[in-house]
This record gives C-alpha cells, structure tokens and sequence, in this order.
C-alpha cells in the first residue's frame, strides 16, 4: 500500500504541476467516454471512512426515495487509520480505468486537510461542467466551502453538506462552579484570550475539573490560526508560530495537570466528558457525531439529562475563532452513475429544505447561508446544549472562513507532529529532541520535501 500512495502522490503531484492538460490515463479516457453517455450502473460505490455520511444519505436520500429501482448502494468503508483510507482509495483510483463497471468508485469523499492531493489530478470530475450541477444550486454555499474544493484551473471539484465553524463545548454545571454563571455570554466574557483561558484551567483544577481532555483537544484551533502554509513552494517544512504556541501551551497544561493526558479520539478522551472534562473544542459535527455519544453513562440510554452529562453544556466562541474539518462529495472520474451522482450532491448539499432539516435533526451546521440564517433566528433548540440554539454563535464566524494555507500535507504534518510531541509533554524527551523526532519521521514520510 504504502508503494501504491507513492505512485498516486508522484502521479498527482506530476498532474498538478502540468494542469493535467496532457493527462493520458485510463482515468482520463474513462471520463471522457463514460461521463458523457449519462449511463446508469447498477452498483453506486461510495468511499468514505466512517458512517457520517452515510447516515445522511440513509435518512434524506435513501428514505426519500431517491435512490433509482434496481440500483445497490454499495459503502466502501475504510477508518483513516495509519492513513488506512487515502490507500485503499488511491488503490481503486489507479484501478478505476480497467475495473468492472460495477466496481468502479461513484463518489468518494476527502477531508480539508488533504483534498488538494487530489484536486489538481484528473481522478475528479468538474461539479459544473461533468456533473452538472448550476450556479444556482450552490449560490448559498459558504464560500470557502467552493474555494478549497477549486482547482487550479478554476473548476469546482467537491462539495459539502456542512460548513465547520468551530467554538468551544463545555460543562454548565462546572461553568457555574467557574463563573457564577453557565450562561454562554458570561463563560465567553470569562474566556475571550488564551490568558482567561489558562487561568480558568488552574481554577478548574483546583475544584478537581481538568479543563480540556487532553494534549490534541485545541490543536484545530492553533492550526486553523497559522498565517503559512505547512510546506513552501520550494518543498521546505515550516512550523508555523501559532503551533508552537500549541506546543507550549499543552506543554503547559500537561505540567500543571489542567488536561489528562489523553489522545483525541482516545477512549480516555472520551470517558473524560462523562467525567471531569469541563471543555472540548469542535464545531457542530464534534457535539453530534462524537460529545453526544461520549457523554452518555448508559450508551443505550435515552438523550437526555441525568444520563451521564448529556444536556449540560453549552456552546460559546471561546478564546480564538477556528473551524475544523468538512467532509466534501468527490465524483470519480469513470463513473457509470453520473445522474445519480448529481442527484446525490443536489439532495444532500443543495437543498435548502434538506439542509435545514440535517441541521435541526443532526445538529451539523449545514453548507447554506438562507438555511443557516433560518434557523439562527428561529425558536430551535439544542436539547445536549440545554436547549441552547448554537447556530446563532457560528453565522458570523462561517463568513470569516479562509482555507487557503492548506497543502497536500497536512494531514500527515499534522498527526506526526502530535504523535511526536507527546514524549516531551510527559517531561520524557526535550523538546530540540521532539523536533528532531518529527523532522525525522516526517522527511521518511515524504523524503521529497527539507528541513
């Protein structure tokens, strides 16, 4: 697998320095012959790495009847771990020109943090001009949304049911003990700058709360914030300030015992918002897809309060704006189902109706402007949140989105510097040493790129 993501890597990466104007691949020629006969296959293969999307198509698509008779909705899921994902999918990519029509990838998903490895290759189709989706259909997506899904040559390549304006989750009950107050304007006066913040951490530690879960709980907040980009246009490595402030801070925290030492996506991170976490950041799919659930005592029990913690938070900005994440509908090239491939992006990410209905239903902040301003001044209620309406925290912010730093390594800067820091947070390793660990492991990684 490994040997197969190099190719992709060195093929996508050979595309995008030519604008793809001579690509000569059977993806290519797959495209050309497939997507303009509009056939329709029997067998929709969708690539993702977890059943977010998948709920969304089973409840506003599926349901609804859209899905044609005699077609098979076929979910290929691979998790991203160990980079799990991005393999199997650049595997099907490179066979995607001489598979069986009923194995061919229809739609497949990307992540921010490494969509532009497969933006300026010819292995996705144009959401307008291939597809055909309308300017009209995605005049109320957020712009940044279409920015970071464009490629070089100006074509809008993916698109997304949810845009991810981000801010921090935390406990009322704790927040009362903190402020006086587990009202969101007062928590937010209370922790507008990072020094309210660490503060507020000793105070929480004192009366026995830990104020995030662990070492990786704001990284997405200090990445979002870097004013460069993770590697220059010369192929050099950077380290942005706004992560070294990251590792000073957890640094810090770790320390004086104000987190628990957890990993995201732990179970130790987890167990904490049962617990003794007063705070995790996120944007609305983290309170959905994962607090939610986290914060249960009884897994199987009923949404609502006394179970766990569920139903005693609230959401403000916190110290620093951010988002984090999206997820964005990718056409592949050589699809036999490009009809319904457009059915699919216009349901689930272009339908005012539908967006505001995932939004009451699922709590995502959802990829239209009207929808989200529907609901920002409307009577919804957030029951996890204490019946807050969180969306009229995050319109302002969902503006102000600007995803331009973003390179085709981040994902992989981004999980080795974590992993590799955490010896020095735990006072193992100093940190010239877990600076040179990272550049280390990272240059093996992509030995194309200097330090």
């Amino acid at each position: 697998m490994k040997k197969i993501y190099a190719i992709v890597m060195v093929t996508m990466m050979a595309l995008a320095a030519t604008g793809c104007k001579n690509a000569t691949t059977p993806e290519a020629a797959a495209a050309t012959t497939e997507t303009t006969s509009r056939v329709q296959g029997k067998v929709l293969n969708i690539y993702v790495w977890n059943d977010e999307f998948q709920t969304r198509f089973k409840d506003y698509f599926e349901k609804a009847g859209l899905v044609p008779t005699g077609v098979t909705v076929n979910w290929v899921v691979t998790p991203t771990t160990g980079n799990a994902y991005q393999d199997k999918l650049d595997a099907a990519l490179l066979a995607q020109g001489t598979a069986k029509a009923d194995d061919k990838i229809d739609i497949f998903l990307v992540e921010a943090d490494y969509a532009t490895k497969y933006l300026n290759t010819d292995y996705i189709l144009d959401v307008i001009k291939d597809v055909g989706l309308s300017s009209t259909d995605m005049s109320q997506m957020y712009k940044y949304t279409k920015d970071l899904m464009t490629d070089n040559k100006g074509a809008l390549k993916g698109v997304s049911w949810q845009a991810c304006p981000g801010g921090l989750i935390y406990r009322r009950s704790v927040a009362k003990q903190l402020f006086g107050s587990d009202d969101p304007a007062t928590v937010q006066a209370a922790l507008s700058t990072w020094d309210q913040f660490d503060t507020a951490a000793a105070t929480a530690k004192a009366k026995g709360y830990f104020m995030v879960s662990g070492y990786d709980d704001d990284f997405f907040v200090f990445y979002d914030n870097m004013t460069t980009p993770w590697v220059d246009k010369n192929g050099k490595i950077n380290i942005d300030p706004s992560i070294m402030k990251w590792i000073d801070q957890t640094k810090l925290y770790t320390d004086n015992g104000y987190n628990n030492k957890a990993s995201l996506w732990s179970p130790e991170s987890a167990a904490g918002a049962a617990n003794n976490v007063f705070s995790y950041f996120g944007p609305s799919w983290f309170i959905d897809f994962c607090l939610a659930g986290w914060t249960k005592a009884n897994a199987t029990g009923p949404d609502a309060l006394g179970n766990g913690t569920w139903g005693d938070w609230a959401f403000c900005k916190g110290p620093q704006a951010f988002s984090w994440g999206g997820t964005w509908l990718c056409a592949a090239a050589g699809t036999d189902n490009i009809d319904l491939v457009k059915s699919v992006m216009q349901k689930l990410t272009a339908d005012k109706a539908t967006l505001v209905a995932i939004a009451k239903e699922k709590g995502d902040f959802t990829n239209n402007e009207a929808a989200m301003a529907e609901i920002a001044t409307s009577d919804y209620k957030n029951m996890f949140l204490g019946g807050q309406n969180h969306i009229s925290y995050l319109l302002d912010s969902a503006k102000t989105i600007i995803r331009n730093n973003i390179t085709a390594y981040d994902l992989g800067m981004n999980e080795t510097l974590q992993a590799k820091f955490k010896e020095y947070f735990d006072g193992k390793i100093t940190k010239t040493q877990a600076l040179d660990n990272f550049y280390t492991a990272i240059l093996a990684k992509y030995p194309n790129l200097t330090r």
